[in-house]
């Protein structure tokens, strides 16, 4: 329920300081006369959509399992970084592509100097987005929400893309206007970047990757440890999120009875339920050693 509450205040902060945002961003842009806080308003716009999917996400990965899911649902959470990173990277492109055909058309005597307040919008969204950016990230480390991270490093995607505009914007008042358009380029590509780490993380959960080499190891010690195991001969692990998911055979006593052989297989499974609680599932299954 806890959760529930805080996924419900997480997504209604998100949505509506950036829908606030917005509209501010734009009337500035527009009366401001400024190319790269329009843009900077298309990029809090995304973020709009993007703490949405977050919100969908988190809601449809804490689902019960059932039958036609038996292993629960929470690739769903996995899906909603995945199309976040896909806006990201929408959203930077476009915003991208504005910025170098103003530059490339070279002529920067036409370009109209920004005012006074696109320059106010661009700090109030600095500290405005740096602050839902902190915010939002607590609470994803609290949840260990993949989505919400993602959500949260979309909000300090758009504080960099304000210090982008900052700069762009006092630059081209200071008599520079061709810095306006290059401050949407610098934009851009601070979105890409945020982009391709959310996809990057987003594709390594839904490869089913192995959990690092330090643990592995671990694991392989710990259980070759537990009393009865004659040998590890199989593990096979990979994490989702900071869930881990255990395969592993075991070589037991060749004539010990099935019972005997199947509760050690329960030590040994319980045991490392204990020792690793962040362990979704595991299965242990018994080879014979013969002896």
């Amino acid at each position: 329920m806890e959760e529930k509450k805080i996924v419900r205040k997480l997504s209604l902060i998100g949505i509506g300081g950036n829908i606030l945002l917005v509209a501010f961003k734009l009337y500035a842009g527009i009366a401001g006369k400024s190319g790269a806080m329009l843009s900077d308003a298309i990029h809090s716009l995304s973020d709009v959509f993007a703490t949405l999917i977050a919100f969908l996400g988190v809601r449809m990965a804490n689902k019960a399992p059932d039958s036609e899911h038996p292993y629960g649902h929470d690739r769903f959470e996995c899906l909603a970084s995945l199309t976040l990173g896909l806006i990201l990277a929408g959203t930077g492109i476009g915003i991208g592509a504005s910025g170098i055909r103003t530059i490339a058309a070279g002529n920067y005597a036409a370009l109209e100097i920004p005012k006074g307040i696109a320059l106010a919008a661009a700090v109030v969204s600095i500290v405005v987005k740096e602050g839902m950016f902190r915010y939002t990230k607590y609470y994803a480390v609290k949840l260990n929400s993949s989505a919400f991270m993602a959500d949260a490093w979309h909000h300090r995607s758009d504080a960099l893309s304000s210090v982008g505009s900052l700069a762009g914007i006092g630059g081209a008042m200071l008599g520079y206007p061709v810095l306006d358009s290059a401050a949407s380029v610098i934009i851009c590509m601070c979105i890409l970047k945020v982009a391709y780490d959310i996809l990057k993380d987003a594709l390594k959960k839904l490869l089913d990757t192995s959990c690092d080499k330090a643990l592995v190891d671990e694991l392989k010690v710990f259980i070759t440890a537990q009393e009865g195991v004659d040998a590890l001969d199989i593990l096979h692990t990979r994490q989702f999120g900071d869930k881990i998911y255990i395969d592993a055979e075991i070589s037991v006593d060749g004539n010990m009875t099935l019972r005997e052989a199947h509760a050690i297989a329960e030590r040994v499974h319980d045991a490392v339920e204990r020792k690793y609680p962040n362990t979704k599932h595991i299965m242990i299954h018994e080879n014979p050693t013969e002896k």
